[in-house]
């Protein structure tokens, strides 16, 4: 199973700007798994994966780490996803 989590929070604005652009994605990519997780609501499960810049895409596949992407960056976003996830 492929996934990408998507640590986000409330209060930042750059994870309110990539939001939409993420749900998008989800719409295209029907075969992966998004997720997000708010690290204010679930700070262990931030703290286990060491997450400490908001937004933090993490890339699985079958549980592994596959890749890491820090910032609010869509063509960087697209990239990893057609790298990891088709």
């Amino acid at each position: 199973m492929q996934v990408i989590v998507d640590f986000t929070a409330a209060w930042c604005g750059p994870c309110r700007t990539i939001a939409p652009i993420f749900d998008e994605l989800a719409k295209k990519f029907v075969d992966v798994v998004f997720l997000k997780v708010d690290v204010d609501d679930l700070k262990a499960v931030a703290e286990e994966w060491e997450i400490s810049v908001m937004p933090t895409f993490i890339f699985l596949n079958e549980g592994t780490l596959l890749d890491k992407l820090v910032g609010a960056n869509e063509d960087e976003l697209n990239e990893k996803i057609e790298l990891h996830m088709t």
